[in-house]
């Protein structure tokens, strides 16, 4: 565990700060990755059923808008970072084919748990109109009080939710 390697913390919330402000600046608004897996699911439907999808209010908000759905900026900042974080992972020689779990839980239930965690997620990413990295790097600055009160609250619950987990890690 001692040879695994990460970025300084300062430069690289101090880069993450830039990407902001220049997103601010060239698109007009801020980051987030939700909405790309919205638009991701909405060309889904639409390839699978385009009728269904055209007729539903949500996913229709993606289409007609002149260019595919998938040729969308945040498109290419999810999958951005998506592979900047594998391309850190393998500079830092931190790839490795496990999962993270503790001693005493087996694998299977970690990874359901790791799903059923990441549907709740999705679910209330879009209910809360934002990711997380929207609401805390994008509404935060803009001194949005749902941010500001979202990111209390996420800090809050994660920190409520450890006190049951924490034995499945010790």
């Amino acid at each position: 565990m001692d040879n695994i390697r990460y970025g300084n913390p300062y430069v690289v919330g101090t880069l993450l700060g830039l990407v902001l402000l220049f997103t601010f600046y060239s698109m007009g608004r801020g980051v987030g990755s939700s909405a790309s897996f919205s638009r991701l699911g909405a060309a889904s439907v639409a390839a699978v059923a385009p009728d269904h999808a055209k007729s539903n209010a949500y996913m229709a908000g993606y289409m007609g808008r002149g260019r595919p759905m998938l040729m969308d900026w945040l498109i290419f900042m999810s999958l951005g970072a998506a592979l900047g974080g594998l391309f850190s992972a393998f500079v830092g020689k931190r790839i490795k084919g496990e999962v993270g779990r503790g001693p005493s839980i087996d694998v299977g239930p970690r990874l359901w748990l790791a799903l059923g965690g990441g549907i709740v997620s999705g679910f209330a990413a879009r209910l809360a109109r934002g990711c997380t990295s929207g609401q805390a790097l994008t509404g935060a600055p803009e001194l949005a009080f749902g941010s500001w009160v979202f990111m209390f609250s996420i800090f809050a619950g994660a920190y409520a939710a450890a006190w049951f987990f924490r034995k499945e890690w010790l």
